[in-house]
C-alpha cells in the first residue's frame, strides 16, 4: 500500500553538513513550506529558503510555524530551535542536526573516562591561554590560574569603563538584589547560555555531561560558555552600566544581542565543540548518515532492521 505523503528525501541528496548555512535566525513571521523550500512571511513580503541549505532555523519573537514547515525540516536533516530575541535566550528545540549519534557517543565516552575526561577539560583551560604549555598542570593549578585570569578581566574592565568593582556577588532568586554590575553580569551570562545551548541541542551533544564543571542539566553549557565570556559578556556588561542605563537586563540583552549578531560565535561555538568532543580527530565531522545500527557485547556493531532469530534468515522489518 502507497503511504501517504510526500516521499522522504534520499540521504544522497542532501546538503552535506559542511556545505549548508549553520544557523539562520528568523522573527516576527510566518513559516511556511513551498514545494522544498521553507517560507517566511512578514509585512515585507515573502522570502524562500531552500530547506536542504539549513542547518538548523532559529524562531524568535513573533514566529508562528506550521506543520508542514517542520516535516520539510526533518526531511532535511534540519532542526528548529525556539530562541528569545536574536538567539540570545534558548527555549526549546526540535530533533538534533546530526543524523548519527557520533559526537554525543564519543561526549560520552570521553566524560566517563577519566584520562579523556582531563584531556578535554585540559583543552578548555588551554583555549583561555593560547601560547602557554598548561599540559602539565593539575585540575586544581588550572582552576587558579583561570580565576586569577577572571579577576585580572574584571579589573581590566573596570579600569577601562571607570565602573566600580568589587566581587561577582549575586543571588539567582534575586535579581534586582545585586549591584548594576553584578545585574548587567547575570544578563549578559544567560543570554550567553542560550546561544551555547542552542549549538549544543543542535549538533546532538549532551547539555548535562560537563568535564569541567559537573552534576547539573546544564553543565556543558557552562563549559563551553565560559571559553567566550572574557570576550564578549564581560565587556559587553562593564560597557552598560557605565552608559548610565536605568534598565540592566533590557539593555544588557540587546547589547550582547548586538555583539553577535553576525553569527560568528555560533560558527565558532560549533567547530569549539567538535574540535573538544572528537579529540583526537580535531577536524572531524559528523557524519550525514543513517548509522543506525545493533551494539553486541563483542564489540561488534551489527546490522538494525534484520530479524536474527535464524542466523540464515535475511528479512528485514
Amino acid at each position: 500500500m502507497k503511504i501517504p505523503g510526500v516521499p522522504p528525501a534520499e540521504l544522497g541528496d542532501l546538503t552535506r553538513a559542511e556545505d549548508r548555512i549553520s544557523f539562520l535566525y528568523l522573527e516576527r513571521s510566518v513559516i511556511h513550506r513551498d514545494s522544498n523550500a521553507i517560507t517566511a512571511t512578514d509585512d515585507q513580503g515573502v522570502v524562500h529558503i531552500p530547506a536542504a541549505s539549513v542547518g538548523v532555523l532559529l524562531l524568535g519573537p513573533g514566529t508562528s510555524i506550521t506543520h508542514q514547515a517542520i516535516a520539510l525540516l526533518a526531511d532535511h536533516g534540519a532542526t528548529a530551535v525556539w530562541v528569545g530575541e536574536r538567539g540570545v535566550r534558548y527555549y526549546a528545540h526540535g530533533r538534533s542536526l546530526a543524523a548519527s549519534s557520533r559526537l554525543l557517543v564519543a561526549q560520552a565516552a570521553a566524560v566517563s573516562h577519566r584520562d579523556r575526561r582531563l584531556a578535554v577539560a585540559r583543552t578548555m583551560y588551554a583555549m583561555r591561554f593560547p601560547g602557554e604549555n598548561t599540559a602539565n598542570l593539575t585540575m586544581q593549578q588550572l582552576r587558579g590560574k583561570e580565576g586569577a585570569r577572571v579577576r585580572r578581566t574584571y579589573r581590566e574592565h573596570a579600569e577601562r569603563t571607570g565602573v566600580a568593582w568589587r566581587h561577582r556577588d549575586y543571588d539567582r532568586t534575586d535579581f534586582a538584589g545585586s549591584d548594576p554590575i553584578n545585574q548587567a553580569l547575570s544578563a549578559a551570562h544567560a543570554c550567553l547560555y542560550g546561544i551555547v545551548h542552542t549549538v549544543i541541542v543542535a549538533l546532538g551533544a549532551a547539555p548535562g555531561l560537563g568535564f569541567v564543571h559537573t552534576g547539573h542539566e546544564r553543565a556543558f553549557v557552562y563549559d563551553i560558555a565560559d571559553l567566550y565570556k572574557a570576550e564578549i559578556t564581560i565587556p559587553v556588561a562593564f560597557d552598560v552600566v557605565a552608559s548610565g542605563s536605568t534598565d540592566i537586563g533590557t539593555d544588557t540583552r540587546r547589547a550582547v544581542r548586538d555583539r553577535v549578531h553576525d553569527g560568528a560565535i555560533l560558527a565558532r561555538c560549533v567547530r569549539d565543540i567538535r574540535m573538544l568532543l572528537l579529540q583526537p580527530q580535531p577536524g572531524g565531522e559528523i557524519e550525514d548518515e543513517d548509522s543506525l545500527r545493533l551494539w553486541d557485547d563483542t564489540g561488534i556493531e551489527l546490522t538494525a532492521g534484520r530479524n536474527y532469530a535464524d542466523i540464515g534468515e535475511v528479512d528485514f522489518w
